[in-house]
């Protein structure tokens, strides 16, 4: 690809490009066979007895179990928060548990929420940070037919944070991308203080060894990631003032309830609704 195609491709990406993504199959597919007969045995579906599911199911290829959240109708993917991570456990930032682990197997545990069930004693409990919402167990029969006439949709997230910096005045500059890993070359840019963050009007985007430099129409926040850590803002060709980094994965809670950016977003996880 040439270097115009690319700047054509990555400037349509960071305009506003479709971000849909592939329809979901869940596990027992079409119940076409006994293993995907079995894999729906041995489903569970809990809720809070007030329209919202949580289900749970094995794969067949995979150790870890699949969660989908939804109203009963229609479900969406829930992600797990990483490799290491319980199959019961979904990365939400919104909630955050100050006693749990900042740093296990690089993962911090802090903004991990997690639905546990326990299909022995027949308990689900939804746990969003420190809140606990106790759930029941949808008979076998009943679940099984909702999920026969429900529809199963990827997550709704569209993008996820890649930077964020500020300035000496309080001024955040974030950047997001694509959540999706066929979309992460689609970037955004918000500028504002704290809560008041304002979207800006891309209208380039390079990406090197060297860093990463967002162009918008009032100028262009340079980004290196991976050498020097200097990044800054430029306006008209000539460089104002410099940024200071600040740790995305050490600062997400802030990213989602502070800044303004992700206000009223669905993660597409079961604390959507707490």
């Amino acid at each position: 690809m040439n270097f115009k195609r690319f700047a054509a491709v990555a400037m349509s990406l960071a305009c506003g490009a479709s971000l849909a993504a592939d329809p979901v199959t869940p596990p027992w597919g079409k119940e076409e066979n006994l293993g995907q007969k079995m894999l729906m045995e041995a489903t569970s579906v809990c809720t809070d007895g007030k329209g919202h599911y949580v289900v749970m199911a094995p794969q067949e290829d995979a150790n870890q179990n699949a969660m989908y959240y939804g109203d009963g109708k229609t479900f969406v993917v829930v992600d797990p928060p990483g490799p290491y991570a319980s199959s019961n456990s979904f990365l939400d930032p919104r909630f955050f548990n100050k006693d749990s682990n900042p740093n296990f197997r690089g993962m911090d545990y802090r903004v991990i929420s997690s639905v546990d069930l326990d299909t022995k004693e027949k308990s689900c409990d939804l746990r969003c940070g420190t809140k606990k919402i106790p759930l029941t167990l949808v008979d076998g029969a009943q679940a099984a037919e909702m999920l026969r006439k429900a529809t199963f949709q990827p997550n709704p997230q569209q993008y996820t944070p890649h930077a964020l910096l500020r300035d000496t005045k309080g001024n955040y500059y974030f950047v997001d991308r694509g959540y999706q890993p066929s979309q992460q070359k689609s970037y955004r840019v918000f500028i504002g203080p704290r809560g008041t963050l304002k979207p800006q009007k891309m209208t380039n985007v390079v990406s090197d060894s060297e860093g990463e430099i967002f162009s918008t129409k009032k100028g262009e926040l340079r980004l290196v990631l991976d050498r020097d850590k200097s990044s800054m803002w430029i306006e008209n060709t000539k460089k104002t003032f410099e940024l200071r980094q600040v740790p995305v994965h050490e600062n997400l809670p802030l990213i989602y309830n502070d800044l303004g950016v992700y206000e009223g977003m669905r993660l597409g996880t079961p604390c959507d609704d707490q």
